[in-house]
C-alpha cells in the first residue's frame, strides 16, 4: 500500500481524494499553490446533475453514481448544509434549444434518469416568485433529483475529516523520479515531500503539473462569469436553467447568476489579470431580474471568474498512469458533481483496490 500520498490541489477533488485516502489508512499531505477552495471551486455554478447531455453512457452513469454519493454523504453527516436537492427547471428559447432539450430528456428517460415535462402553471407552483411571462406554456423539463452544492462548506468538511497535513500557498515546481516512479514532490518554497504516490487534482493547472512529471495532458479550459447577489426575500429554491440566464440559491437568501452567452466577456491582460466587461454583468443581472423580479431588490456582492478544467475530449481523466504508475489523475469538468464518488475511486486505486471497470473509459492513455 502507498503509505505517503501527496494530493496536489485543495479544491473539491483534492479534498474528496484526501478524505477517501485517509479513511483507508494512508498518510496524506494536501498541497495547493493558493488556499483551500480558492481556485475553480470558488467560482463554479456547482450544479449537481447527470441529465441527457452527459454522454457516452459510461459518463452518464458516473455522474448518476456521483449524485448518489453526495446524497449518502449528506445524509450521514449531521449539519451537512452544503448539499441541496430541490430539482432543476429547464426550457429552450428557440427551436434548436427545444430540440436539444427533448433529446436530453429522451436520452435520460431511456437510461432511467428521473425527468418529466411540466407546464407553466406547474412551474409557477414550484417557484411562486418566478415571472410567468418568461416561461413557455409547456415543454418545461423538470429534473427532480438535481440540485447544487456549496463547495466551500463541502471542502471544509472533507479536509477537516481527512486529518491530512496541509501545505498552502506553495506551488509544486517539480518531481523527482527514480526507477519509473515519483519519489518526491518539490515545492516553490524549497520543501521536498517524499511520496509513495501522487494524485494530480490541480484543476485548470493539471496540464502544467502533468508536464512537470513528463506527461502531456491536453486541456481545453474555458472561463465563466458568476454573479453573486446580496440576500433578498423571494421564494425560489431550485436550479433554473433559462435560455438567457441560470439562477440558483446560494445560501442565506443570496443568489448565484450565470449565462453562457456572456462568458466571452472575460478579459485577461498580458500580465494575467482577469476582468469582466461591466456590460456583460448588467445583462446577466437584467435577465435574472426579468425571470425573478424580486432580484431587483438585491445588490451585487461579487463578480467572480472561474476557469473550468476541461480535458481535451471533454471527459474526465481519472486514475493511474501506466508509464508512471504511482502518478494518478482526478481531473474533470463537472468536478463538483463527480468529486465525492470519482475521488473515492481514484483513492481506492492508489491504495491497491481494483476499479478498472469503472475507470477504464477515463484513463489518461486515451490521449496517447
Amino acid at each position: 500500500m502507498a503509505e505517503k500520498v501527496i494530493v496536489i490541489g485543495a479544491g473539491v477533488y483534492g479534498a474528496a481524494v484526501a478524505f477517501e485516502l485517509s479513511k483507508r489508512g494512508a498518510h496524506v499531505t494536501v498541497v495547493d499553490a493558493g488556499v483551500p477552495g480558492g481556485g475553480t471551486s470558488n467560482a463554479t455554478f456547482s450544479w449537481i446533475n447527470a441529465n441527457g447531455g452527459k454522454e457516452p453512457r459510461e459518463y452518464h452513469d458516473l455522474n448518476v453514481a456521483s449524485m448518489e454519493a453526495h446524497r449518502k454523504l449528506a445524509n450521514a453527516v449531521s449539519g451537512s448544509d452544503w448539499y441541496q436537492e430541490p430539482g432543476n427547471l429547464q426550457w429552450g428559447g428557440d427551436d434548436g434549444e427545444r430540440t436539444e432539450l427533448r433529446r436530453k430528456v429522451e436520452v435520460g428517460l431511456s437510461y432511467g434518469y428521473p425527468a418529466q415535462w411540466i407546464s407553466r402553471d406547474d412551474a409557477v407552483r414550484l417557484e411562486p416568485d418566478i415571472n410567468p411571462t418568461e416561461l413557455p406554456d409547456h415543454e418545461i423539463a423538470y429534473f427532480p433529483t438535481e440540485g447544487w452544492v456549496s463547495p466551500a462548506r463541502l471542502i471544509g468538511y472533507l479536509l477537516a475529516q481527512s486529518g491530512a497535513e496541509k501545505v498552502w500557498n506553495d506551488a509544486v515546481v517539480g518531481f523527482d523520479v527514480a526507477d519509473g516512479l515519483v519519489s518526491s514532490v518539490r515545492l516553490a518554497s524549497g520543501q521536498q515531500l517524499a511520496a509513495d504516490a501522487v494524485v494530480n487534482c490541480a484543476g485548470p493547472q493539471a496540464s502544467e503539473v502533468a508536464r512537470l512529471a513528463g506527461l502531456t495532458l491536453p486541456m481545453s479550459n474555458t472561463r465563466g462569469i458568476l454573479v453573486h447577489t446580496s440576500p433578498v426575500a423571494i421564494s425560489a429554491c431550485r436550479v433554473v436553467m433559462a435560455p438567457n440566464v441560470h439562477v440558483r440559491p446560494d445560501g442565506g437568501g443570496r443568489f448565484q447568476l450565470h449565462s453562457y452567452q456572456h462568458d466571452g466577456a472575460v478579459e485577461v491582460s498580458p500580465t494575467g489579470e482577469v476582468s469582466v466587461e461591466q456590460a456583460a454583468v448588467d445583462k446577466i443581472v437584467e435577465a435574472a431580474c426579468a425571470l425573478y423580479p424580486g432580484i431587483r431588490n438585491a445588490t451585487i456582492e461579487s463578480v467572480r471568474v472561474g476557469e473550468r478544467p476541461i480535458p481535451g475530449d471533454g471527459l474526465p481523466v481519472l486514475g493511474r498512469v501506466t508509464e508512471l504508475p504511482n502518478f494518478h489523475f482526478a481531473i474533470s469538468h463537472s468536478g463538483v458533481t463527480l468529486s465525492v464518488y470519482a475521488g473515492g475511486l481514484v483513492a481506492a486505486e492508489v491504495l491497491g483496490e481494483d476499479h478498472s471497470a469503472e475507470l477504464a473509459p477515463f484513463r489518461f492513455e486515451r490521449f496517447s
